[in-house]
């Protein structure tokens, strides 16, 4: 028999909550309809939690500990968002984005992964704990944004509203790892993987002007030639790689489950650093950005028709900046490497890699708790490539991690803001024991 709380994911994940830089296309409608059903399938976390609502749809509960009143010395918050990215129309999804179907053992459907299963696997863990009348030994909140995936304000203003009460949280878990399989080549055993930073997040435009006129009369080095050899720099000539002290540790602890040829190699990762950056770099794409700042080419505009030159070619540039570089060091490798006067380049948003987080009690008790819940897995942390709300509780919090506890294989990693995004219906039920149990081992 199914867990009756792989319907609540079910019913949460059949609602679209898309999200989309251009509020116009967003539909408002979808988003009522999922706090309306969030709590119908949750009413004792709406009843019993002091719930505060944050920008449009963003949500902040307060769960009270056991030592009120006043606020405790040592708060917790857990985050997820509820929304999610567009479907591409032609993508070749196997079951409905928004169908939640269950096949193959498996939840399919956008924001199975990226985070509604987070979301529901956390609300089901304290409603189950609600109803077994427990509290908390320091308050927990619960920080549920509503424009995650397009950088928007709801985290912020979740932050302001914590820093108004005097909230100090002892740490943050949001998305992030998980407990990966098929992590590094040569080890068998599944990684938990918990962020302890992220790369910073920086987006520019790339911009050529020119006259434009018609397609049979072209002129050399026109703006779409430039653009594409601007392009083609960027691609040819990466920034600097190397392996920063999270990475050394994740892959110190994987050396036990590595195969013989790799062990020694990865004992002793902090004396071979330059022969791991290399081994990663050629390891493939995951890897390899595990060692760099990348820079992923998005989108890309010219001519309005084929027989018309383009007057104006632009092309929008992704950047996840690596812990030890900077926004100003990325944007000078940009300039020196385009080495075109005739490229302007604008930076549409920026933000640094965020500080490492300490690995002290904190840490042992979220890689403690992936021990109980998975004993196969292998704790470790890493510095996440994509960005996160978490980023800024940094302002408030320095420890802040980023872990959503389902087991994922490489292919469902591959699938997330892709196609075919799906959960383990076990997997989601053993994320929403470790919530549970991270939650009662809270100490006072």
């Amino acid at each position: 028999m199914t867990d009756p709380s792989v319907a609540k994911l079910q019913a949460l994940v059949r609602i679209p909550t898309v999200s989309h830089r251009d509020w116009s296309r967003v539909d408002s409608s979808a988003f009522d309809l999922f706090l309306a059903e969030l709590q119908r399938q949750f009413p004792l976390l709406h009843e019993r939690l002091e719930l505060t609502r944050v920008d449009t749809h963003g949500l902040l509960f307060h769960w009270t500990s056991a030592t009120a009143p006043g606020p405790t010395q040592r708060p917790v918050v857990l985050m997820a968002h509820l929304d999610v990215v567009p479907v591409e129309e032609d993508a070749p999804w196997q079951h409905p984005p928004f169908g939640a179907e269950i096949h193959d053992g498996a939840v399919w459907g956008r924001g199975t992964l990226d985070d509604k299963g987070p979301l529901v696997a956390i609300c089901e863990a304290v409603e189950t704990l609600l109803g077994d009348d427990f509290v908390p030994a320091q308050d927990v909140w619960l920080s549920f944004g509503c424009n995650e995936e397009v950088s928007g304000a709801a985290a912020v203003l979740a932050v302001e509203e914590l820093e108004r009460r005097g909230v100090r949280p002892w740490f943050v878990v949001d998305e992030g790892g998980a407990i990966a399989a098929e992590a590094f080549p040569g080890v068998a055993a599944p990684i938990g993987v918990v962020g302890v930073t992220e790369k910073g997040v920086t987006s520019l435009e790339l911009r050529v002007d020119g006259r434009g006129g018609h397609a049979s009369t072209p002129a050399r080095n026109g703006p779409t030639a430039r653009i594409a050899r601007a392009i083609t720099r960027l691609d040819r000539h990466q920034m600097s790689a190397s392996v920063p002290e999270p990475t050394v540790e994740l892959l110190t602890r994987m050396a036990p489950h590595a195969n013989a040829a790799l062990r020694p190699v990865l004992a002793r990762a902090a004396r071979l650093r330059p022969l791991l950056t290399r081994v990663l770099v050629a390891a493939g794409p995951e890897p390899a950005a595990m060692t760099r700042t990348t820079f992923a080419v998005t989108t890309l505009a010219g001519s309005p028709a084929l027989n018309v030159i383009a007057s104006t070619a632009t092309a929008g540039v992704n950047i996840r900046i690596m812990v030890g570089d900077t926004v100003a060091s990325v944007l000078e490798h940009v300039r020196r490497t385009i080495d075109d006067d005739q490229v302007q380049v604008t930076v549409v948003e920026q933000n640094e890699p965020s500080p490492i987080s300490p690995r002290d009690d904190a840490f042992e008790l979220i890689e403690s708790t992936i021990a109980e819940v998975f004993p196969d897995a292998v704790p470790a942390p890493y510095v996440m490539m994509a960005a996160t709300d978490s980023r800024f509780f940094t302002r408030i919090c320095p420890r802040v991690y980023r872990f959503a506890p389902f087991r994922m294989s490489k292919a469902q990693r591959e699938s997330i803001h892709s196609y075919d995004e799906h959960l383990g219906v076990d997997a989601f039920v053993d994320g929403v024991r470790w919530y549970r149990r991270l939650i009662e081992r809270i100490p006072r």
